[in-house]
């Protein structure tokens, strides 16, 4: 499996555990006292951003892409659902 491949997965899960950790893990903290919800998901979250950065710093360096490529899909895993967007971005520019 290539960098490429391997990134968007991260990107997908990585975007997923966000969504989780913000829509569900921290409402069930707050609201249900269960902040057991936060400590686990927020370890995986934490896990799988390190990833993230990790596999688009070696994409980004491997496929030679722009300052402001690198920075746009760096930026995009601050945001929730925005690691999506990343996946379809690479997987449309695959299929050119």
């Amino acid at each position: 499996m290539d960098t490429l491949s391997l990134f968007r997965k991260i990107a997908v899960a990585e975007g997923l555990s966000y969504v989780f950790l913000v829509f569900i893990a921290m409402p069930l903290k707050y609201w249900a006292d269960m902040p057991l919800a936060v400590k686990y998901t927020g370890w995986a979250h934490g896990l799988l951003f390190m990833l993230y950065i990790v596999f688009l710093i070696m994409a980004w360096v491997e496929y030679k892409w722009s300052f402001k490529k690198g920075v746009l899909f760096g930026g995009a895993s601050l945001i929730p659902f925005a690691p999506f967007w990343v996946d379809k971005q690479l997987k449309e520019e695959k299929l050119k």
